[in-house]
């Protein structure tokens, strides 16, 4: 039996949560004008923003400095330019890096003029500053349509995963089937977000869409999609922890 601090659950309803004109984003820690002291990370991971874009809007030109900055889109389109000359659109299945490394200049707009674009946002500190800048996509929708756990981003060197200058993490996609299960990576920290649908989580019971879980020490559960609609998730694989400021 998994002791019980194991599990640390953030419900959607329970995270900070900023309305705008053309943005709805849910956080999973400390950002902009929310924040807390006491819930500033988890692991190596700062940043877990749940957002929703109105079309023909998004963020402008805005500056970043030493992150690693992974962008998944879940519906709809996001358009990318930054400073270093890369422009492109992501969309569901395409997996996104920035390096902001010694600072890059960027903007996320929805190109489109009917739909929202739905995506998930997520920073990790690098395990090396002041970096040249970088920028790197990947289509691993094939991948993900085989089933189980797919590396998205990593800095362990997992084949066909983008690359991110951190060592001590990985980034985890699924894309189950109703009643699927995967079985998560044994970690020192892990940190579950449920992107679409519900799932029991082994240990923790269920989960819905924009719920997430921070894991310490639990070992391997598994995470079983709802029979009826499947789930997207998304997994945190992480073997090291920033210090407590």
């Amino acid at each position: 039996m998994q002791r019980p601090e194991a599990f640390d659950v953030r419900r959607a309803s329970e995270r900070p949560h900023t309305r705008i004109a053309w943005l709805d984003s849910r956080h999973s820690f400390s950002f902009g004008g929310h924040y807390d002291p006491s819930n500033t990370h988890f692991g190596l991971l700062l940043v877990s923003n749940d957002d929703r874009v109105r079309a023909g809007s998004g963020f402008e030109t805005h500056p970043h400095r030493d992150m690693e900055i992974v962008t998944w889109v879940l519906d709809g389109e996001l358009e990318h330019k930054d400073s270093t000359g890369n422009k492109g659109i992501i969309y569901p299945g395409l997996a996104q890096r920035m390096s902001a490394g010694t600072g890059i200049w960027h903007s996320e707009i929805n190109p489109s003029k009917g739909q929202d674009a739905h995506f998930v946002q997520m920073w990790v500190v690098p395990d090396t500053e002041r970096i040249d800048p970088g920028y790197e996509q990947l289509d691993i929708s094939s991948d993900l349509d085989r089933g189980g756990l797919v590396p998205v981003a990593s800095g362990r060197g997992h084949e066909g995963a983008i690359s991110i200058r951190q060592k001590g993490a990985t980034l985890w996609a699924a894309r189950l089937a109703p009643s699927g299960t995967v079985t998560l990576p044994d970690a020192p920290f892990a940190h579950l977000f449920v992107a679409t649908g519900a799932v029991d989580l082994e240990g923790a019971g269920r989960l819905v869409a924009g719920d997430a879980v921070r894991i310490t020490g639990a070992g391997s559960p598994v995470v079983t999609a709802d029979a009826a609609e499947g789930a997207e998730v998304l997994v945190w694989e992480m073997h090291a922890a920033l210090r407590a400021a």
